[in-house]
């Protein structure tokens, strides 16, 4: 019978699991600099080790000078010793500062990178700016973890072992006085470590909070304005900021104990040190200068220790962070591959084979055995009730999503088989909201063919019915369009994001809601430049208005995830109930020419006669 264990024993075991992963996450990271970083813990090193010579010459001058001998030597000695040591120094903090700095950068590229290729369901269970927070605020605290907490770290251990080794050969009874204070550092640093790490977790997961706040805001700047909701935005990024406040406050609080427990037990042990030592050389057990060197070489423990405990915060304040990083790397991400993204030439043909689909497995399947095809070539429009799955269609296509069963095929081929790369590369995509990219207008318009030329970025301005807005702007096709095209009206967003699909040459043209902007002058336009369109692609069509797909070859009928008709316009009025009825609505059905009687949908509701976002 299995073994079972109670959440309190497997916690220790996930932390310790948590903290492996965590430091091979590091090692990796320092891995490729690990030569830079050896060169400048031994400078850093050499410098603290010089700095152990300089008790020993001070002993010296007091010696030659309680003897009448000349100093000269021994003060030359001690001057070369503090110019070199804080020579070293500087070219030790130097190259380990330029070796953090890469060490963020290359942490920054990767979850870059890393984020490019999360999977779309991962993306929309996150909040963007706790992402972003993740490259910025989280990879900054890496700095930290390579210098402070690794190399001086590691500096400041041996330093304080070497000290330590003088100090025994000076006087072994001051060593057991300076070694038993010391012993209390110990004890409250594995105390206090622990909290620090909790508390920085928590302050960075709340920075996170508050940039998903922020992006939250100003991604609906003008909404929040309209609606009134400046003061509630406000409270909601308020009370993420003093989260992270509170918990920043109780990070400050541990490192500060921390701190003042080290330097408390420091000045225990002068204290201790001169009175026993005060006493051995009244007796004559020990020299003036023995008593002085060794006090000296106390105080050079202190900054060791300091570096330790220092050292040991950051190694969580570092670790917290890395965690961050690390739920990002347990992300699901596409799998790419080396594929050239070659698209192949002439319309392609699609299929949907018994394909159903769920966004997550706890929510209702959005499809239901959906069956159609689409032959190379002309245009397929998409039509039915908001929430029928039509969007859905489109992701499925793209890959964002992958079929819970049944499958999707491009040319007989199932598109889980094809290099994301070529799949892709067949396909012009336009969303619903007709995203643009801060930026410039070629920018935007040559973002899916970046190597397009003038003449091909001339023709499809002119296609999606651009050439005034080109005309009109300060710098033409090099006119900034603000964040997100706030610069822009939503019917020229829309164009500019059709005439982006259009430059991509695509097999596969698909259109969602891509009117729905426009006016009626300019939507019979762009009718004409996508009839054009189909005579070279495939084009599927997503329609807020029936005026948009009455003249495609085929229209398929999805209501509650299914397909429940496919047809020309006129064959559907005739026919389909569900399809007359949006006709009727929209004033598409000939006078004369009476609707089908609608029937109830397979949900139990009545025939919804309107259009909304699909699904």
């Amino acid at each position: 019978m299995a073994e079972t264990r109670t959440p309190s024993e497997k916690a220790p075991s996930r932390r310790a699991k948590v903290t492996r992963a965590t430091w091979r996450s590091l090692s990796g990271l320092l891995r490729p600099h690990r030569g830079a970083i050896a060169l400048g813990g031994v400078l850093a090193l050499l410098g603290s080790l010089t700095g152990l010579v300089q008790p020993l010459a001070a002993k010296w001058v007091l010696d030659d000078l309680g003897a009448g001998q000349d100093m000269t030597g021994a003060l030359l000695t001690l001057c070369v010793v503090v110019v070199a040591g804080a020579a070293i120094g500087a070219v030790s903090g130097y190259l380990l500062s330029r070796t953090a700095e890469s060490v963020i950068l290359i942490a920054r590229r990767g979850l870059v990178d890393r984020l490019l290729r999360l999977r779309m369901p991962a993306v929309e269970d996150s909040e963007p700016g706790d992402l972003m927070s993740r490259v910025t605020a989280d990879t900054s605290l890496l700095k930290q973890v390579t210098t402070s907490a690794v190399v001086n770290g590691a500096t400041s251990v041996i330093t304080l072992v070497a000290t330590i080794v003088l100090m025994s050969f000076m006087d072994v009874v001051l060593l057991a006085v300076t070694v038993g204070v010391l012993g209390v550092v110990g004890v409250a640093v594995a105390t206090i470590m622990p909290r620090i790490a909790k508390a920085t977790k928590e302050s960075q997961e709340a920075v996170g909070r508050i940039g998903a706040a922020l992006e939250r805001m100003l991604g609906a700047f003008r909404t929040v304005k309209a609606s009134g909701a400046e003061t509630r935005e406000g409270a909601r990024i308020h009370e993420a900021a003093g989260e992270a406040w509170t918990a920043g406050v109780k990070a400050a609080k541990w490192q500060a104990l921390v701190g003042v427990t080290a330097g408390l037990a420091v000045q225990i042990s002068f204290l201790a040190v001169l009175g026993v030592g005060g006493a051995r050389v009244a007796s004559g057990a020990m020299a003036v200068s023995t008593l002085i060197a060794f006090l000296l070489y106390l105080f050079y423990l202190i900054p060791s220790i300091a570096g330790i405990v220092q050292a040991l915060s950051q190694l969580q304040v570092g670790a917290a962070a890395l965690a961050r990083i690390e739920e990002v790397e347990d992300m699901e991400v596409e799998h790419s591959t080396d594929d050239s993204g070659e698209a192949g030439v002439g319309p392609a043909r699609l299929r949907f084979e018994a394909v159903e689909f769920a966004y997550r497995p706890e929510l209702p399947p959005v499809h239901h055995g959906v069956d159609f095809d689409v032959p190379a070539g002309g245009m397929t429009a998409f039509v039915g009730p908001s929430g029928a799955g039509k969007t859905t269609v489109f992701g499925l296509i793209e890959r964002f999503y992958e079929p819970t069963a049944g499958r999707v095929t491009l040319d007989g081929v199932d598109v889980r088989d094809l290099p994301l790369g070529r799949l892709r590369a067949s396909i012009g995509y336009v969303e619903q909201d007709a995203p643009v990219l801060s930026g410039t207008l070629w920018e935007n318009l040559t973002f899916g063919a970046p190597g397009a030329d003038r003449a091909a970025v001339e023709e499809v301005v002119e296609a999606a019915r651009l050439t005034d807005l080109v005309a009109r702007l300060p710098e033409g096709l090099q006119t900034t369009v603000g964040h997100r095209g706030s610069k822009l009206s939503g019917g020229e967003r829309q164009r500019v994001a059709i005439a982006r699909a259009l430059l991509r040459r695509p097999r596969l043209l698909l259109l969602d809601e891509a009117t729905s902007q426009l006016d009626a002058v300019n939507e019979a336009a762009l009718r004409e430049t996508v009839a054009a369109a189909a005579a070279a692609t495939t084009v599927l069509v997503v329609a807020h208005r029936l005026s948009t797909v009455t003249m495609a070859d085929r229209i398929v009928v999805m209501d509650a995830g299914r397909v429940t008709a496919v047809g020309t316009h006129d064959e559907l009025v005739a026919a389909d109930p569900l399809y007359a009825e949006l006709a009727a609505t929209q004033f598409l059905v000939p006078d004369g020419l009476e609707a089908p009687v609608a029937t109830a949908r397979p949900d139990g509701d009545g025939v919804t006669a309107g259009f909304g976002p699909a699904a």
